[in-house]
């Protein structure tokens, strides 16, 4: 009873037994009244106490408001009323909001439990999930929010058997889909929460979700709503995108396919200005970075990874995330997701971890992203969770990145480090961290160097090289021999935090330099310290603490024994191995290289990549050294057991593999050479096929072509009943070209004849030219004759003169007569040449235009010969035709008179042509004498 006090809320001295018998009452009502308006006030009532009396409520009235929800469904009222109530009965939500800090525990657990067995009985008949799904689909408000609060109710309770409902329900999870599409925001909201519980943990209906369009419709609300500046709506939307992507490689591959990475990108931007963000933005901030990390996880395949961190990259969203890393204001858990979200895109991407070795902070003068991020690392100040996260984003940048690991290396060289000291390089920073006083910078220092190495036989050759500068006025000792010094001054050294922790980092180091490089265990057996240091620890009985440590050693040991080439004569396989049986014993040996596997931090290291810690205390095992050691542990066991025979054996068949493996090389690189081989054929091949294409459909339109002739050609066997008049009219043509032509041909002698009257004036105009000559030499002769006669008689006196000027008349009168003469020749005669030149101009211009008209004659000649021979051609074509088909009728008259004689043999009556044309004839002459008499 006192159960039943605290589920309902109410004193112990309260009105349950009136209460029971209203709601007795109430649900007689519902179950017996005729009049909806009765119903309709009893389930109201029945609402309002149902939060108060749950348990009674939920008891007698279950059934009568199921019974309410498939009877009354006209009434969106009454409906209403019943979602309400089955809805209070059910949820623990409003319990959970009543119920105070100070109330016992066991109480919640009864409120659940209560929850859950009011939800088996709804869900026992599974045509009321059915019905529920019927009602969430009315437009109703009244009906359909509260529809939407009940469903999702039932799934929290007894989420696995509502889903399995709901998935064989014909269109139930489509129906459910149309809430994101509800103008009201209410329901919408609240959608997104159903769609929610109904996706978590069943693959199937998260697909068919995927598939009707919520990616969509979900992008769409986080846009609306304002991105990562959004409110609880967004996160909601977030955390129902991260049910549907979540360990469903088909919906990340569907999320990619669509294009949908790409409209990720602007949740990520971020002003210059990062100061006093709001709890809901960091929230929602957080949601997205976990959201990319889903589609990047190093747990999903790796085909599907590397497409996702490709279009990551080239739509922008990696260069968005490391401006949020260098960003300055930036909340410390959105910076250390960002750095975690940074690793997984880039991780084992060779184009993202490029482009991230290139990423500069802001800074004066700029820094790599790298060297910024280690210094982070290596500074004790700052929180664990960060140096965590840099640590993680170093080994992505450096996993299966060879180029990225070369550089990490090249800084610590001696040929490369920078003299000036203006500018800290990884290396330096590694070193800091690896031999500074801060057990945690140790191990991280010293599992980031591993990872430099990792699977990289020339790197860990070139790291030998490394030589450091302990103090001044010593020798530098190399890198190799300053890490076994500080391993075995391990308890010496003041350190804060954790010994085991440093030790256990460099033991890692070690272990990952040394494993497959017989130069570097050479150079570590050179130390005549090394050797005694690892057998006295494996030896000792240490703590529990201590026996990581001594687990760690044995490793160490086992690598030297089993990368061992005997090029040291005091340190062949043989003699270690006898000095493990003399001072260990075997079986101890392998005792306490078994403590690594078992170590439970080692397992929890075992299970991803990403180092997550609780506390800095649980830091000592990193994720790829727990893959060396389960490749190791089992060789390194059976080479202690092997006999120096067996040893001989073993390097024979090595020599043999390496043989082998060398051929193998050869081979794939002729494979590759014939691969580009193939490649560069595959290519050529398809450039035929396209030249083929091509000439293919040249002669589809060639055979197109000459199809389209014949159609023309079978177009003139038709119209051949017009040849007569095509050919009249050719004839026609003919006699009009025949006419043109004796018109150029007269113009031809018109401009001979004109020439011929040129000439001839041209010679009468030269020899009146040299008549005008002769006439001007003769007129100067009597010129100079008569000074001749002036200047003798010029003596004479005036008497004499008049004398001889009288005898002379005769003489002067002629002379003057001759002169009136040429006077007279002289105006006609340049008359005559006036004319004359009129004349030639005129000629010259005729037969300038003569010349014009008779080139255009000439060229209308030439077109209209054109034409004449096209059409003798066509001519020639069409009484081809007309042969031809004169010769398919003579053959179809022969065939006719073939069938009809077979037909007159079969008895068949037939009429000839001749008797048909009579009788034609005769009709047609009866007609005319018809007309004639009318």
């Amino acid at each position: 009873m006192n159960f039943l006090r605290g589920v309902m809320g109410g004193p112990s001295a309260g009105p349950q037994p009136s209460g029971t018998e209203t709601i007795q009452k109430l649900c007689d009502r519902v179950a017996s009244s005729t009049l909806l308006d009765d119903r309709r006030d009893a389930v109201r009532a029945l609402k309002s106490l149902s939060k108060k009396y749950r348990l009674e409520v939920g008891i007698q009235a279950m059934e009568h408001l199921i019974h309410v929800l498939q009877t009354d469904r006209s009434d969106s009222e009454i409906i209403g009323y019943a979602l309400d109530t089955l809805y209070n009965v059910i949820s623990n939500d409003l319990e959970e909001e009543e119920q105070d800090d100070s109330e016992e525990e066991n109480l919640s657990k009864q409120v659940d439990d209560l929850g859950s067995q009011f939800t088996e009985i709804f869900i026992k008949q599974q045509e009321n999930v059915t019905l529920l799904l019927t009602l969430v689909e009315e437009f109703d408000f009244h009906v359909r929010w509260p529809g939407v609060k009940l469903l999702t109710s039932l799934l929290k309770q007894q989420g696995p058997q509502v889903q399995q409902i709901i998935l064989v329900s014909p269109m139930g999870v489509s129906r459910l889909m149309d809430l994101l599409a509800d103008s009201r925001e209410v329901i919408r909201n609240d959608g997104v929460l159903l769609l929610q519980q109904l996706t978590k943990s069943n693959a199937a209906i998260q697909k068919i979700v995927a598939f009707e369009n919520a990616f969509e419709r979900l992008l769409d609300i986080i846009t609306e709503e304002g991105n990562s500046d959004g409110g609880i709506v967004v996160e909601d939307c977030l955390l129902l995108l991260q049910n549907l992507l979540k360990n469903n490689n088909s919906n990340q591959n569907f999320f990619k396919e669509g294009s949908y990475i790409q409209r990720m990108k602007p949740w990520f931007e971020v002003g210059d200005d990062n100061c006093g963000w709001s709890a809901q933005k960091v929230t929602n901030l957080h949601l997205m970075l976990q959201l990319v990390r889903v589609l990047v996880s190093p747990t999903n395949p790796p085909g599907a990874t590397s497409s996702c961190q490709k279009a990551m990259f080239h739509c922008g969203l990696l260069q968005q995330l490391c401006t949020i890393l260098m960003a300055t204001g930036v909340p410390a858990d959105i910076l250390t997701e960002t750095i975690n979200t940074v690793s997984e895109v880039i991780r084992g991407c060779q184009m993202n971890q490029d482009y991230f070795a290139s990423v500069n902070a802001p800074s004066n003068p700029p820094r790599p992203a790298i060297v910024v991020l280690l210094m982070s690392m290596v500074n004790e100040r700052q929180p664990f969770v960060l140096r965590c996260a840099v640590l993680y984003c170093f080994q992505c940048f450096l996993y299966k990145n060879q180029k990225g690991q070369g550089e990490i290396v090249s800084t610590l060289l001696p040929s490369t480090i920078d003299a000036t000291g203006n500018s800290v390089s990884a290396g330096q920073l590694l070193c800091g961290g690896l031999f500074s006083t801060d057990s945690l910078s140790n191990w991280c220092a010293a599992v980031a160097l591993a990872h430099a190495l990792q699977e990289n036989a020339t790197l860990k050759e070139q790291l030998l090289r490394v030589q450091l500068a302990t103090s001044i006025g010593n020798p530098p000792v190399s890198l190799l021999q300053q890490c076994t010094n500080i391993l075995s001054q391990g308890d010496k050294i003041d350190r804060r935090g954790s010994k085991v922790q440093t030790r256990v980092g460099l033991l890692m180091l070690l272990c990952t330099w040394l494993s497959n490089c017989s130069i570097a265990v050479t150079h570590f057996l050179h130390n005549p310290a090394n050797i005694p240091f690892l057998t006295g620890q494996i030896a000792e009985n240490l703590g529990e603490e201590e026996q990581l440590v001594q687990g760690l050693c044995a490793l160490l040991l086992g690598i030297s024994i089993y990368y061992n080439d005997n090029s040291l004569e005091n340190y062949r396989k043989e003699k270690l191995k006898q000095l493990i049986e003399k001072r260990i014993g075997r079986e101890n040996f392998i005792e306490k290289l078994g403590f690594i596997s078992k170590h439970e931090l080692y397992s929890r290291a075992a299970q991803k990549p990403q180092p997550s810690f609780s506390s800095p205390d649980h830091m000592m095992f990193d994720h790829e050294f727990t893959k060396l050691v389960k490749e190791l542990e089992g060789v390194i066991s059976k080479a202690i057991y092997k006999s120096s025979e067996e040893d001989k054996k073993e390097e024979e068949v090595k020599k043999t593999l390496e043989q082998h493996d060398n051929i193998v090389t050869h081979y794939k690189k002729v494979i590759r050479e014939q691969d580009q081989e193939l490649e560069e054929l595959k290519q050529q091949i398809n450039i035929l096929k396209s030249q083929n294409e091509q000439l293919q459909a040249t002669v589809t339109q060639q055979v197109s072509q000459i199809q389209q002739h014949k159609d023309q050609y079978n177009l003139l066997k038709v119209q051949l009943g017009k040849d007569t008049q095509h050919h009249n009219s050719h004839g026609d043509t003919l006699q009009m070209n025949g006419i043109q032509t004796e018109e150029v041909n007269k113009l031809k002698e018109e401009l001979e004849e004109w020439k011929t009257k040129h000439e001839l004036l041209q010679g009468q105009l030269r020899e009146k030219d040299s008549v005008i000559e002769k006439l001007k030499s003769s007129q100067l002769e009597m010129g100079t004759e008569q000074s001749s006669q002036i200047s003798k008689s010029g003596g004479l006196e005036h008497s004499n003169e008049l004398q001889k000027n009288a005898t002379a008349d005769p003489v002067l009168g002629h002379s003057s007569a001759t002169a009136a003469q040429n006077s007279e020749w002289k105006g006609r005669l340049e008359q005559e040449i006036k004319e004359l030149k009129s004349e030639v101009k005129a000629l010259s211009e005729e037969k300038a235009s003569l010349k014009e008209y008779l080139d255009s004659s000439s060229s209308t000649v030439a077109i209209l010969q054109d034409e004449k021979s096209k059409l003798q051609q066509e001519v020639a074509e069409s009484k081809k035709e007309q042969d031809d088909l004169l010769v398919l009728l003579a053959d179809q008259d022969q065939k006719l008179s073939a069938l009809k004689i077979k037909l007159k043999d079969l008895g068949v009556p037939v009429e000839d042509e001749d008797d048909i044309e009579s009788g034609d004839q005769g009709d047609d002459d009866e007609d005319g004498d018809e007309e004639e008499q009318d």
